[in-house]
């Protein structure tokens, strides 16, 4: 039997993976459209163990395949790849029961280990017959921006508590939203509120409401932000600043679902997914004594990572044309274009303010610029005079040039010199993106537990990252 089939229009994508697979001795065959492995489905008496198909293909879709082929077999895993690698398509594919979201173009080894996988773990996701219509509310091609798309993938089905962690800038609040159109929820309301940006004396009213006369003004009940997101979901921005005697009352709607309007008496049950959101880091607040560790835990269940725009240059380009498309629109003028100079330069500038940044750029530049091709001397000052930072450089070019100093200075050193720099690399940056935390470090790098643990102690990483404290599950 045919373990894997492959489907896919691209004939030169077929023949990578089936010389990949025929390596592993991994039996497969290949299909060059949907209509085509369906009608092999439907003759079959046995279906393949594992389905790797395209999602854009001439005639049928990836994702139309994945729902034909979930209704008839809802336990075989199915890999989704793409070219387009965009929100819509990872969320539309994880709400179709899909295995994994690979996007194009992958590395080899990697999509067999996938595969490999999906061959070993039995897939226990219902099929689903469900569509997205939304339009893609977050760009990005980085892959750790492919990250965040499964994330809310795999969190479509889910009412769990949401940690945003990002700069600000980042998007945090378009991320929120898109975790509710894509949520059980979606129905019902999503209602935001900044913890930092409301006075701590009126945050509590607005957080829980008020009855008539719990204080003076209050002419009037009032709801709060809970009560109005029944249902629903609430996002609350900025958690870190959130006041003290706050955090201990949405602990407790928290812990127990209920909460009480200021100088109310009767308890009001809370039917609401929370999603929280900080540029700071919790934890060290949690050390402070500013943050409560119990509260930090309870919000703590999922935590996303939002990449700053400096850690995702790639993406500049493609979203650069989709602002000028949009404040173009906005202002009823023709979009501007931009050149590969202008693009090439802005993919060297810092951005601390982050995508809200490049957005404002590009309002400004449909306004401000002259022509209808931006060019350098078109940005703004600031931005036209501002030093460049290292341009991008592609790291193994960067291994190249530091193997060739090695060799040079400290031969038959290199190999083991170079391969502890970037095996401590890996584990630092790890454990730099998720506060410490050893498990959640090794399962973003895809090893164990205890490899992790060795490594560290083998580079002599211990003091790094506190020990124990690191050692605790997430």
């Amino acid at each position: 039997m045919n373990t894997v089939w492959i489907v896919d229009d691209d004939r030169s994508i077929r023949w990578v993976l089936e010389k990949a697979l025929s390596r592993e001795d991994i039996p497969h065959r290949s299909f060059s459209s949907a209509s085509e492995a369906l009608r092999a489905l439907g003759d079959e008496t046995q279906p393949p163990k594992v389905l790797v198909s395209d999602i854009r293909m001439p005639g049928e879709s990836g994702l139309e395949l994945l729902q034909k082929v979930k209704a008839r077999h809802p336990q075989l895993p199915v890999i989704i790849m793409t070219a387009y690698s965009d929100l819509e398509s990872a969320v539309a594919a994880f709400q179709g029961g899909a295995f994994e979201y690979l996007p194009k173009p992958f590395d080899v080894d990697q999509a067999v280990a996938l595969v490999r996988r999906a061959i070993d773990q039995s897939a226990h996701q219902a099929g689903a017959d469900l569509e997205t219509t939304l339009a893609p509310e977050i760009l990005g091609q980085a892959p750790s921006m492919q990250e965040v798309f499964r994330a809310i993938g795999r969190l479509s089905q889910s009412h769990a508590t949401v940690l945003i962690n990002g700069e600000s800038g980042t998007g945090k609040e378009l991320v929120a939203r898109a975790l509710h159109r894509h949520s059980p929820r979606r129905e019902a309301p999503f209602i935001a509120i900044n913890t930092a940006a409301i006075p701590r004396d009126l945050l509590e009213s607005e957080l829980f409401g008020h009855e008539r006369g719990a204080f003076t003004g209050a002419t009037t009940q009032r709801r709060g932000r809970f009560e109005q997101a029944e249902g629903g979901t609430l996002f609350l921005d900025e958690i870190g600043d959130m006041p003290p005697e706050l955090q201990t009352r949405l602990l407790r709607v928290l812990s127990d679902g209920h909460f009480y309007r200021v100088g109310g008496h009767q308890p009001i049950k809370a039917n609401v997914r929370v999603i929280a959101a900080t540029h700071q880091n919790l934890e060290e607040r949690v050390r402070q004594g500013l943050f409560r560790e119990d509260l930090f835990h309870r919000l703590n269940v999922i935590r996303l990572r939002l990449p700053a725009l400096r850690e995702r240059r790639e993406d500049i380009p493609i979203l650069v044309r989709h602002f000028l498309q949009r404040s173009a629109q906005e202002l009823g003028v023709e979009p501007k274009r931009i050149s590969e100079a202008a693009l090439r330069h802005l993919q060297t500038l810092a951005f601390p303010g982050n995508v809200r940044q490049l957005e404002n750029l590009c309002h400004w530049l449909t306004v401000m610029a002259p022509g209808q091709t931006v060019e350098v001397a078109d940005l703004p000052p600031e931005m036209r005079d501002q030093p460049n930072i290292e341009m991008p450089v592609s790291w193994t070019d960067a291994l190249g040039t530091e193997a060739d100093r090695l060799l040079a200075a400290h031969p038959h050193e290199v190999f083991d010199r170079l391969s502890r720099e970037f095996e401590r690399t890996l584990i630092r940056r790890a454990l730099n993106m998720t506060g410490g935390r050893r498990i959640e470090a090794a399962q973003l790098l895809g090893i164990g537990r205890n490899t992790i643990t060795r490594k560290i102690q083998e580079l002599g990483m211990d003091d790094e990252h506190g020990g124990s404290s690191g050692d605790r599950a997430p």
